[in-house]
């Protein structure tokens, strides 16, 4: 089978699509490269790789033709990016993704996987499922609503459509992320000895580590259509629900250094408790790692010279 995978550079990406071809699929990665190819360096000899440098606005739908699934991961990937230039967010991320699946079904492809996200829940109590409705607060969560309205109508018996609710992802990829909580987090206490923690710490954050994340791609690729055609899942583990106050305490007590806790910003709009019933009832899908093994990967990694950030002290 082949794969096109958008986006498939990125953090995520860079880790799925060297796991796509160790389990026999010949992948098309289409991607910017606005941070380079070095994510995928390890892969590019592979006779199963081709990179298409091409944006999913206007990418030649040729390259669709001998393509059997899409995994559509292009995106403005995360809030601060996303409120930026939001018209360019809603372009990149509701539009561009709207017209990769659009393009998909014309081709005939058999299967559109969205990557979306837990954001969409933005500021609500209780544990929320696929079924709760949806409180976008950021452009980057609003895109995300918008891509899935737009796409998840176009599944039938010949073209499966699903869309994944990712929670936030962190651990080590080949194209390494700090903005994310975990990540950022290991990254101050490395830093510095001090938790960036934004205010007030009592809001719920879902994840999951980026390894489970590809995995949980390839789960629904080769899940049966019945399963997943025009379904929505939530992607992460109710063991993962944390208050990122009592998270970042977790986190300077698993990597074992001394730590305190930097307060900033003001008070986080954004608490979304999630369950995963659904895609572990479903899919039998459950994640491997823990918030502890990830942060403590991303601390030797940083300790090592394995990986670096871009932000000098």
């Amino acid at each position: 089978m082949k794969v096109l995978v958008t986006g498939g550079a990125g953090y995520i990406g860079s880790t799925m699509v060297p796991a796509l071809l160790d389990d026999g699929y010949k992948i098309k990665c289409l991607d910017r490269l606005f941070f380079g190819r070095e994510s995928l360096s390890q892969i590019a000899s592979n006779p199963n790789f081709e990179l298409i440098k091409d944006d999913v606005r206007w990418f030649d739908p040729n390259i669709l033709k001998d393509v059997d699934a899409v995994i559509d991961l292009a995106a403005l990937s995360n809030d601060p990016s996303g409120e930026l230039d939001p018209v360019k967010t809603l372009d990149i991320n509701h539009l561009g993704r709207v017209r990769v699946a659009k393009l998909s079904k014309e081709h005939g492809i058999k299967h559109y996987i969205l990557a979306s996200s837990c954001s969409v829940y933005g500021f609500q109590e209780g544990t929320l499922d696929e079924n709760s409705q949806v409180n976008p607060i950021t452009t980057y969560a609003k895109a995300n609503v918008m891509a899935e309205k737009d796409v998840l109508p176009l599944s039938d018996s010949r073209f499966t459509v699903t869309a994944l609710r990712l929670a936030t992802v962190y651990g080590l990829s080949g194209r390494m992320r700090f903005d994310l909580a975990i990540n950022g987090i290991v990254l101050g206490l490395y830093k510095t000895g001090k938790i960036p923690v934004m205010r007030d710490g009592t809001q719920w954050r879902p994840f999951i580590h980026v390894k489970d994340a590809a995995e949980a791609f390839i789960t629904t690729l080769e899940s049966p259509t019945e399963k997943v055609n025009g379904q929505i899942f939530n992607v992460g583990s109710e063991e993962q629900n944390y208050q990122i106050h009592p998270l970042a305490e977790l986190i300077g007590k698993s990597v074992g250094v001394p730590f305190e806790i930097e307060w900033y910003g003001s008070p986080d709009k954004r608490s979304y408790k999630v369950s995963f019933n659904k895609i572990k009832k479903m899919l039998n899908f459950t994640p491997n790692y823990t918030a502890r093994q990830g942060a403590v990967e991303v601390y030797n990694a940083l300790k090592e010279g394995k990986v670096t950030d871009s932000l000098k002290t």
